[in-house]
C-alpha cells in the first residue's frame, strides 16, 4: 500500500496542493485527473520519490517494489530491447548481474559458491527464471514483435521505445505501478491490451490519462486535483463527471426544485451501480457506490471552453470525390490508391497503423500537398476549415497578441466581438493579451479550434485534435462536434471520441481502404472486418 499524509507541494508563493491524506489499496486503480498545470504528472513524480514535498510525506509499506513509467526514451539506448525490460526489476537485474560475474570467475572458490548459492535462492524467489517468457510475453501484447527483442533500443523508433519503457513498468508484477499517459504512442489493439492487463492486475495502480475510455475501462477510483485540494471517488470517469456536473447543478439551483435534483443524483448512482464495468473489481466497485452519499459528490470547480461549430450555409449532395490517390513520402508509399465519396452528414473517423498517411491524406485536400496519382474534386456548395496536427506555422515567431491574432480570421474586426469569442474559450481579461506565440499547447490548440468556429465552414477536417488538450476542452470538443450538422473527417486515438462521434469509419491500409458505415465498436467488433485487415497486412 501507499499513502500520502499531510502532503504539500508550493513553488514559491503558488501552493499546488496541500493536506493531502489518501490511502491507495491494492486492487484498485486510480486515475488522476485535473486541468492542464493542476499538478498531476507532479503528484505522480511526488509518489515515486523524485520530488521532495513542501511538508508531509509518502510512505510505502515495507518491502514492496513501485515500478514508474519512464519518459527519458533515450536511457536504454545502450541495452537490448528485451534486457531493457527485465531492468524494470532492479533488484533481480542486481542478482542476474552478480551471479553471472561469479559464474564467470577463473579462480571461483567456496565463499564465491556460497554467494552464488544465496543468489540462485532470491532469483527462484523473484521468479527469475520466468524473466524472459514475461518480458516476451509484454513486448509482445503492446506490439514489440520477437524479431525485435534482441534489438537495441537506439535501433527503435520513439513509439516502439516508449512501448517498451511501458512493459518495462508492467514487468515483475509491481505492488505499486505509476503510469503517466500509458497510452500515448499505442494502437488500439495494443490499448486494448493494456485494458485486460490492468484490469486483471492484482496489486496497486495510479495512472494520468486525458483517454476516458481507458479511465473508463480500467479505474476503480478518481483523485481529482481540483484548485490545489485531491479529491478520492469512488466509480470510474464517466461517474465522476456526470455526478459532479449533476451536484453542480444542484449547487447552482439550491432553492429551486432541489427535491427533484436531489433525486436524479440518487437516480444516477443507483444506475451506475447495476452497471459497473466487467472488470475482476466490478463487484467492489457496486458495493462503494452504494454506500455513496449526497455529500460525498461535491462539484468541479474548473471550467470548460464553449465550442460550437456552425455552418454559415447548408452543403449541397455532393461534397467530395477521391479517385485513387496515391502518395510516397521520403521513399515509402504512404497512400496507395485511395478513393471514397464522401456523403452529405458523413462523419468519417480516418483510422490505420500509418498516422503518416492520414496527415498526408488531408494535407492532399486542403490543397497543401499534390497526389503522385489520382484527383480529388470538392463539391461546388463546400467550405472546409482545416485543424492540421502541426499547428507551428501559425504560431512560431508570432508576437502579436490574442486578440490581433484571432481578428486576422475573423468576419467581424470589432474587438470587443473577438474578445468575446476568446471567452468563450477561456483566454479572458490579461490572457486575450498573450503573445500568440508563447501558449502552451493546449492554449494554441483552442486558438485553432477558435478559428475553425469562426470560418462558418460546413465541411471539418481535424487531425489528432485532442493532441495537448485536458480532459475538460476534450470533453468540450467532442460534444461541440456531436452537435456540429455538417460534414466532417477526422484523425484520432481517442476511442471516447470515434465511438461517440462517428457514424463512417475509413481505415487506410498499406494496400488499400476498409471503408464501413458503423460505430467505432461495431467495426472492431466486426469479424469480416478484422478478417479483411489481417489480409491486407499480409499483403
Amino acid at each position: 500500500m501507499i499513502s500520502t499524509n499531510d502532503l504539500m507541494l508550493q513553488f514559491g508563493k503558488r501552493v499546488l496542493f496541500k493536506d493531502v491524506n489518501i490511502k491507495f489499496s491494492p486492487g484498485n486503480c486510480y486515475g488522476v485527473i485535473g486541468a492542464n498545470g493542476a499538478g498531476k504528472s507532479t503528484f505522480l513524480k511526488l509518489l515515486a520519490g523524485e520530488l521532495e514535498p513542501t511538508k508531509g510525506m509518502v510512505e510505502i509499506s515495507p518491502g514492496e517494489r513501485l515500478a514508474v513509467l519512464r519518459q527519458n526514451h533515450y536511457e536504454f539506448d545502450d541495452y537490448e530491447v528485451l534486457r531493457t525490460v527485465i531492468m524494470g526489476h532492479k533488484r533481480l537485474v542486481e542478482i542476474m548481474d552478480e551471479k553471472d560475474a561469479l559464474y564467470e570467475k577463473p579462480d571461483f572458490s567456496e565463499a564465491d559458491g556460497m554467494r552464488v548459492s544465496e543468489l540462485e535462492c532470491e532469483f527462484a524467489e523473484l521468479d527469475g527464471w520466468n524473466a524472459e517468457p514475461e518480458a516476451a510475453q509484454l513486448l509482445n501484447g503492446l506490439g514489440i514483435p520477437e524479431a525485435q527483442h534482441s534489438m537495441k533500443m537506439a535501433d527503435l523508433t520513439g513509439n516502439e521505445k516508449v512501448r517498451v519503457l511501458l512493459a518495462q513498468a508492467l514487468f515483475g508484477n509491481p505492488d505499486v505501478l505509476l503510469l503517466d499517459e500509458p497510452t500515448n504512442h499505442l494502437d488500439v489493439a495494443s490499448i486494448k491490451w493494456l485494458e485486460n492487463f490492468l484490469a486483471d492486475f492484482p496489486n496497486t495502480v495510479i495512472v494520468v490519462s486525458h483517454d476516458r475510455h481507458f479511465l473508463n475501462q480500467v479505474c476503480t477510483y478518481i483523485c481529482d486535483v481540483d484548485f490545489g485540494v485531491i479529491q478520492l471517488y469512488a466509480g470510474n470517469y464517466d461517474f465522476w463527471l456526470k455526478s459532479s456536473q449533476l451536484a453542480l447543478q444542484l449547487a447552482k439551483d439550491a432553492n429551486k426544485k432541489k427535491e427533484e435534483k436531489i433525486k436524479d443524483l440518487q437516480a444516477f448512482i443507483q444506475r451506475f451501480s447495476a452497471n459497473a464495468s466487467k472488470s475482476k473489481q466490478a463487484t467492489s466497485r457496486k458495493k462503494l457506490l452504494e454506500k455513496i452519499t449526497l455529500d460525498d459528490i461535491r462539484p468541479s470547480t474548473r471550467r470548460y471552453p464553449y465550442i460550437a461549430f456552425k455552418p454559415d450555409r447548408e452543403a449541397g449532395d455532393q461534397l467530395l470525390t477521391v479517385e485513387n490517390i496515391s502518395k510516397t513520402i521520403d521513399g515509402e508509399k504512404v497512400l496507395d490508391h485511395v478513393s471514397f465519396t464522401l456523403k452529405k452528414g458523413d462523419k468519417v473517423a480516418f483510422t490505420g497503423p500509418n498516422s503518416i498517411g492520414k496527415t498526408v491524406l488531408f494535407r492532399i485536400l486542403m490543397g497543401e500537398l499534390e497526389p503522385d496519382e489520382g484527383s480529388f474534386k470538392w463539391g461546388v456548395t463546400t467550405t472546409q476549415s482545416y485543424l492540421p496536427k502541426d499547428n507551428a506555422a501559425f504560431f512560431d515567431g508570432v508576437q502579436m497578441n490574442l486578440v490581433d491574432w484571432l481578428r486576422q480570421f475573423s468576419p467581424d474586426p470589432d474587438e470587443t466581438f473577438v474578445r468575446g469569442f476568446l471567452g468563450r474559450m477561456l483566454f479572458s481579461g490579461e490572457e486575450s493579451l498573450k503573445a500568440a506565440g508563447v501558449l502552451s499547447g493546449g492554449e494554441k490548440v483552442r486558438c485553432m479550434l477558435s478559428r475553425m468556429m469562426l470560418s462558418g465552414a460546413n465541411v471539418l477536417l481535424l487531425d489528432e485534435p485532442t493532441n495537448h488538450l485536458d480532459l475538460e476542452s476534450i470533453t468540450a470538443l467532442n460534444d461541440g462536434l456531436i452537435a456540429f450538422t455538417g460534414t466532417m473527417l477526422f484523425v484520432s486515438h481517442d476511442h471516447e471520441f470515434i465511438q461517440t462521434i462517428a457514424n463512417r469509419i475509413i481505415e487506410i491500409m498499406p494496400a488499400g481502404v476498409i471503408d464501413r458505415m458503423t460505430t467505432y465498436d461495431e467495426y472492431l467488433d466486426n469479424a469480416t472486418v478484422n478478417q479483411l485487415r489481417a489480409e491486407m497486412l499480409q499483403d
